[in-house]
C-alpha cells in the first residue's frame, strides 16, 4: 500500500513538471514568435501604411502603444529653424494613415528628443469600435531632413508620453535612424517629394 501511495506521487508530480515544462515551451515559442524586445518591452512590426512617396519607415509596439518613424529627406523648408508650426507636423506626420478623420486636439508645443528640437501635436480619433484613442505628431529635423514619428495609444496621458518619448531616444530607434542618415550618399540631392 505505501508503495502505492509513492507511485502515485511521483506520478503526480512528473505530470506537473511535464504540465509545466510544456506551459514554458508555449511561452517561448511565443516571444520568439513576436521576435526580440528590447529593454523597455517594444517590438518591431511590419510597417503598415501604404506605399507613397517616401522611403517606409520601422514601426514597434509595445507598453499599449504603435510606434511608426520615418525619414524624410530633403523637405524641410526652413533648414536653420526646423518644424516650428501646427501646420508643418499635420503636413509632415501623414497622421491620416491612422484613421481620415483624426482632429487636432489643440495647438502643439515644442518638442525636443535626444539632442533635436522640432513640434509635436497631438490627435484624437475613433477605434473601429468606437473609443477614443490619442495619437501625438512628432517631427524633429536634423539639417534638412525631417525625422517623423507617430506614437497611437492613450497620449492624452502624461506617463504615455514619458513612456513613448523615452522609447523615441532609445538605442532601438536611434540606432535605426542614425543608419537611415548615414546611408545617404555625400552629395546626393535628388528631388524631394512633396509634403502632403
Amino acid at each position: 500500500m505505501a508503495l502505492r501511495r509513492r507511485t502515485m506521487v511521483k506520478l503526480w508530480l512528473g505530470a506537473g513538471m511535464v504540465a509545466g515544462l510544456g506551459g514554458l515551451a508555449w511561452l517561448a515559442e511565443r516571444r520568439i514568435e513576436l521576435g526580440p524586445t528590447d529593454g523597455a518591452g517594444f517590438y518591431r512590426v511590419p510597417w503598415p501604411f501604404p506605399d507613397d512617396a517616401w522611403p517606409p519607415g520601422r514601426a514597434w509596439t509595445g507598453n499599449d502603444l504603435d510606434v511608426y518613424v520615418r525619414l524624410k529627406r530633403d523637405i524641410c523648408s526652413d533648414c536653420e529653424g526646423g518644424v516650428v508650426t501646427d501646420e508643418a507636423v499635420d503636413r509632415a506626420v501623414d497622421i491620416d494613415y491612422l484613421d481620415p478623420r483624426l482632429a487636432p486636439v489643440g495647438p502643439g508645443g515644442r518638442v525636443r528628443i535626444t539632442d533635436l528640437f522640432g513640434r509635436s501635436r497631438l490627435y484624437r480619433h475613433k477605434m473601429r469600435y468606437g473609443a477614443l484613442r490619442w495619437a501625438e505628431g512628432i517631427v524633429v529635423s536634423h539639417n534638412c531632413d525631417l525625422i517623423v514619428a507617430i506614437v497611437d495609444g492613450n497620449m492624452a496621458d502624461p506617463a504615455k508620453r514619458k513612456v513613448a518619448h523615452r522609447f523615441l531616444e532609445s538605442n532601438t530607434v536611434q540606432v535605426w535612424v542614425n543608419k537611415q542618415l548615414e546611408g545617404r550618399l555625400i552629395g546626393d540631392t535628388p528631388a524631394a517629394p512633396q509634403a502632403r
